[in-house]
């Protein structure tokens, strides 16, 4: 591997045409990869998919999002996860900004989940893959997810993780890297400053690279759907935000997965 898109969503019926070219181009690449799910459904077909590959492997988790659809089944995803082809439990986490209303009784929902998580995680001895997404102009949902690991690192010190699609500032990112986790950055990178000054103030050694395909497009592409090989834009973006030798920074970001996924 050169690279590797510590999260991706490749079993996501938006690529059913044309999945296999896709996983080709990755393999072309030299890209390993993550693909993550969000429910149950999407948790079996990511590992069912991990395993046209050994670059290829899974996460298996029920998002914030879907807490109201689907039944958090713990035997389910403990079965599940017996697959050697996993490497990690979620998408999982805490999400303020896409609820019509997040009051109390949401967010209480939302923190049993993802502890029911982190449960999974420890019982698997699996990394979390941790969704936290604020609400406009706040850190809450980073803070109350926070208070929740540094509360379970305390009982575990071997619980790590990484927070994917960071979007948090300078202050919160020292916590993350203080608990030994990771924090990963997608394409944004290619089309926005706004976490410049945070992508400086990391160790490189606790920074991860991931697409979140078939989300967020580098510029040139916008607005069309993403794929994995745009972890190569990632870690370009990574290395001149960081102003560090680009090869540098692909070895220690593809170490840093396997580091953390134990691969």
């Amino acid at each position: 591997m050169k690279y590797f898109d510590a999260h991706c969503h490749v079993q996501f019926p938006v690529y059913d045409e044309d999945r296999e070219a896709v996983l080709e181009r990755m393999l072309a690449e030299d890209i390993g990869g993550v693909f993550v799910g969000c429910d149950l459904k999407s948790s079996k077909k990511a590992v069912e998919l991990a395993t046209r590959h050994d670059t290829f492997f899974a996460s298996l988790g029920l998002h914030p999002n879907h807490e109201s659809d689907e039944r958090f089944e713990k035997a389910s995803y403990l079965e599940l996860g017996k697959s050697n082809k996993v490497v990690a439990v979620g998408e999982c986490g805490l999400d303020y900004f896409r609820p019509i209303a997040v009051d109390d009784e949401v967010k209480r929902k939302q923190a049993a989940l993802f502890k029911d998580h982190i449960q999974l995680a420890l019982a698997l001895n699996k990394p979390l893959i941790i969704h936290a997404r604020p609400s406009k102009g706040s850190m809450d949902a980073y803070e109350d997810a926070l208070v929740l690991l540094e509360s379970a690192k305390q009982e575990h010190p071997e619980l790590v993780g990484d927070f994917h699609f960071f979007v948090g500032d300078v202050a919160t990112a020292k916590r993350i890297v203080a608990l030994g986790f990771t924090i990963s950055y997608t394409a944004v990178l290619t089309f926005t400053h706004d976490y410049d000054e945070v992508i400086r103030s990391v160790p490189l050694e606790n920074i991860l690279s991931e697409t979140d395909s078939p989300y967020v497009a580098p510029e040139g592409k916008r607005g069309q759907r993403n794929e994995p090989t745009a972890v190569i834009d990632v870690a370009k973006a990574i290395a001149r935000i960081r102003g560090e030798d680009e090869g540098t920074v692909r070895e220690t970001l593809l170490e840093n997965a396997k580091r953390i996924f134990h691969i």
